[in-house]
């Protein structure tokens, strides 16, 4: 499909939309060039970016070539494709007193929450399988987190009369686990919590032997430490997070505000991304030099994110992660962040 002057912004919407929706890994490459296309056709602040970067869109056939904005973006424009109707919701990052923060308008919630409930189900399988117990002080502190409304979701597609959500009702929430200690129904549980809680919580005075006897129990940190504990070394949190709860592996979800996909981690850091996800690494010199995968296994350099389901925004970020390829294909690690970039929601620790 490329774009043509007698085809409607809505009809190329639609015809892209159909196409994520019936997604087939194969055509990821041919899929991307197109919504490339789509956006910096219809996309201004991304189409005035193109042009000034001096390229044709036309031009561009391989990922490596497409341009990727910088994530900053969010935080001084409106980042919007095509001519879509009042936003479902708008997301917003974290940040401190007075911080400027970066705003996400998601205008097709269903297609967000059919991309997140695959990406999930592709890791661990059907939502309804799980108690998910949510630990994110940090996210309900405000109503606008896209970690909180993705999670809203997946609690109520779970079914769980168990699950939930909580803040600083801790006692409340271990309650919960020793009921489920006990197998009621033979369901996994989820406890998934932004880093300093699960930490404040593994180090507390809390009795937490009884977790050894929940069956098929997840613990999946996020969100770092949120400026509220010294940041640890990836190692260091693993450790103490293994212990206190006693289970084998930490797991850990990287998404953002500007993203739409999820990537998991089942342990030791390495990310497998969204089936809607494509990672590649930048020169950490030079933003606009895209290492091929196949030739930089080992190097390091800033993470750029293809993300179809980022249909009604952009597809092609350029976060301030640095990050390194790791295990199969397009699977990757995390070390950090850029000297000087913000400290933000998500994957604050390094390796």
């Amino acid at each position: 499909m490329e774009i043509q002057n007698n085809k409607s912004i809505s009809e190329t919407r639609a015809e892209l939309r159909s196409r994520i929706e019936r997604f087939n890994p194969s055509e990821f490459e041919d899929l991307a060039l197109k919504i490339f296309k789509y956006q910096a056709a219809y996309n201004p602040v991304y189409s005035q970016y193109v042009k000034f970067l001096g390229i044709k869109p036309d031009q561009i056939s391989r990922l490596i070539q497409i341009p990727f904005l910088p994530i900053q973006f969010f935080k001084s424009h409106t980042i919007t494709t095509g001519e879509p109707a009042s936003a479902d919701v708008i997301f917003q990052s974290s940040g401190t007193t007075g911080e400027n923060t970066s705003r996400h308008h998601l205008y097709d919630a269903p297609l967000y929450k059919k991309v997140s409930d695959r990406i999930f189900k592709l890791n661990y399988g059907d939502l309804d399988r799980f108690h998910i117990l949510a630990l994110l002080p940090s996210y309900l502190e405000r109503n606008n987190s896209s970690l909180v409304y993705m999670l809203q979701h997946f609690i109520e597609k779970s079914g769980s009369e168990h699950a939930g959500f909580y803040l600083n009702n801790t006692g409340e929430m271990l309650e919960r686990l020793k009921y489920l200690s006990k197998n009621p129904d033979g369901k996994g549980v989820l406890l998934l919590g932004v880093t300093f809680a699960l930490l404040d919580l593994a180090e507390s005075n809390h009795d937490l032997r009884f977790l050894q006897n929940l069956s098929n129990f997840t613990v999946m940190d996020t969100g770092g430490m949120k400026g509220r504990r010294k940041e640890l070394l990836r190692e260091e949190v693993h450790d103490i997070l293994t212990e206190g709860f006693s289970v084998p592996v930490i797991h850990s979800e990287y998404g953002m505000t500007e993203l739409l996909s999820q990537g998991y981690s089942h342990g030791k850091g390495l990310f497998t991304p969204g089936y809607t996800m494509r990672i590649l690494l930048r020169d950490i010199n030079d933003p606009f030099a895209v290492f091929d995968q196949n030739l930089t296994r080992s190097k390091t350099g800033g993470i750029n994110v293809i993300d179809l389901a980022n249909l009604d925004s952009c597809s092609f970020i350029e976060t301030q992660d640095l990050g390194r390829f790791g295990g199969e294909e397009n699977q990757f690690y995390v070390m950090g962040r850029f000297d000087n970039s913000d400290i933000r929601g998500c994957n604050l620790m390094v390796l």
